[in-house]
Formats: structure tokens, C-alpha cells, sequence
């Protein structure tokens, strides 16, 4: 159920949030809206949300910045970007900032409130079968929880975006075989007809930042280690993988 979720809209178009809010409001959503990025970062750090929606350009403070500092005191909060479709490659940087996903306008509000939905269910926040979950993996002198989002060492937790948590996860599940590219795109990233989708290499460079902040958290261990597999995808190394 979506009754008690929180949503942070920060948009300077009037119109558009006008109209998001009042669709996401008719789904049952709790919206609270920003005009500005300043305004928004205001607004998150007054009330509690469980995810936040980011226009990239906005006054006084743009959504890359509203999105870092966000992440300095949240790491956990799905962010999710909305950009113009002529911009689309300056979401890798808002993706190495801790964003979530993004959303190319224009959209469907129906694509929109299933990526949300999607989104919501990964992070926990909203009901998701109970056989997608497993929430311990030991990855060499690693501990991963896949509910805290958390990756643990010794005494060092590092705490990780959904989208890292999700990521990490599927490789822990094909842990010392290769995880195919396009079973990643579809699961993580709903694509599944690459050719027809005119996002996927876009897609594609967005999974390799998230590989490459992996493979950092990861690097302490260098018994573990996420391998690319040429043509093919990526495979998660682990000794005596539990």
C-alpha cells in the first residue's frame, strides 16, 4: 500500500508539478512540492520523505547539488531525476552523485508510476514477495544486508543507494558466474527489447557507474571482485561464497 508514502517533488515548471502532484496524489501518494532546488533541499531537511523526485535544472540550487546533499545525510532515500530527453547524458553525473534512476521527459504518467512503484518495492518501502528476499550475503570479509543497505567491514559499514543494494544483490545471486547484461537491464531496469528501446546504451553506461562504485566499495577485499566478462556482462568473484 502507497497511503503512508512520502514523495518530495522538487520542479520549477509549474504546470508539469501541478500536474504530477495531482496525479501522484490520485494514487494515493502524500506529495509535498518545491519550485526551486534551494526551497526543495530546504523541505527534505524539515520532514521525513520516502523518495524525492529532482528536476536537473532548477533555480538556485540545480538537482545534481540538491541530490549531494541529500546523500550526505541520507544515503538510503531513492532519488529519482526527471531530465530532458537533450540532457540525458548529464544524468551519469547525478547517477555518481547517489541518484536512483531518472526519467526522460516526456513520460507517460503511467511509465512514471510504475517505475515509482517499482522503485518503492526494491527499497522496502512498499510490500514485495517474500521469495525476492534474502537478507544476509557474505561476500569474502564482507557483509552485505540487503534491508539495511549496508555493506559491512569489521567495524566499517558502508551504506549504500537502492540501486547499489539492488545491483549488488543480482550479482550476489549469480555469484561466481557471469550475469548477463541484458538479465541486468531487464530485472534492474525494466528493458526488455534493447533493440526497440531507444534508452538502452544509455542504460547500459548508467550500470557501469553503478559497477564502478561497486567495485570501490568492494576494493578492501581483494579476494572479491566484480570481473567484466567480454560481451557477455559481469561476474561477481567470491571465495566460499555464502
Amino acid at each position: 500500500m502507497v497511503e503512508n508514502i512520502k514523495i518530495l517533488v522538487c520542479e520549477d515548471e509549474t504546470s508539469l508539478a501541478g500536474l504530477l502532484v495531482e496525479i501522484l496524489q490520485n494514487n494515493g501518494y502524500k506529495v509535498t512540492w518545491a519550485g526551486d532546488g534551494r526551497d526543495g533541499w530546504r523541505l527534505f531537511q524539515e520532514d521525513k520523505f520516502d523518495i524525492v523526485i529532482l528536476d536537473v535544472m532548477m533555480p538556485h540550487m540545480d538537482g545534481y547539488a540538491v541530490a549531494k546533499e541529500i546523500r550526505r545525510v541520507n544515503p538510503h532515500v531513492p532519488i529519482v531525476f526527471l531530465t530532458a530527453m537533450s540532457m540525458k547524458e548529464n544524468v551519469l553525473e547525478g547517477l555518481r552523485a547517489g541518484a536512483d534512476d531518472y526519467i526522460a521527459k516526456p513520460f507517460s504518467l503511467d511509465e512514471l508510476l510504475l517505475r515509482l512503484e517499482a522503485i518503492l518495492r526494491r527499497a522496502g518501502k512498499i510490500d514485495r514477495p517474500e521469495t525476492e528476499i534474502r537478507e544476509e550475503y557474505r561476500l569474502g570479509r564482507y557483509v552485505f544486508n540487503t534491508r539495511m543497505q549496508t555493506l559491512t567491514l569489521g567495524e566499517s559499514t558502508q551504506r549504500m543507494t537502492t540501486k547499489e543494494t539492488e545491483l549488488l544483490s543480482l550479482l550476489c545471486k549469480f555469484a561466481n558466474e557471469t550475469l548477463e547484461r541484458p538479465h541486468a537491464l531487464e530485472v534492474i531496469w525494466g528493458i526488455t527489447e534493447p533493440a526497440a528501446d531507444p534508452d538502452h546504451a544509455f542504460t547500459q553506461r548508467s550500470m557501469d557507474v553503478y559497477i564502478t562504485k561497486l567495485r570501490r566499495m568492494l576494493a578492501a577485499d581483494p579476494s572479491v571482485e566484480i570481473k567484466n566478462v567480454h560481451g557477455r556482462g559481469y561476474k561477481l568473484l567470491v571465495p566460499d561464497f555464502e
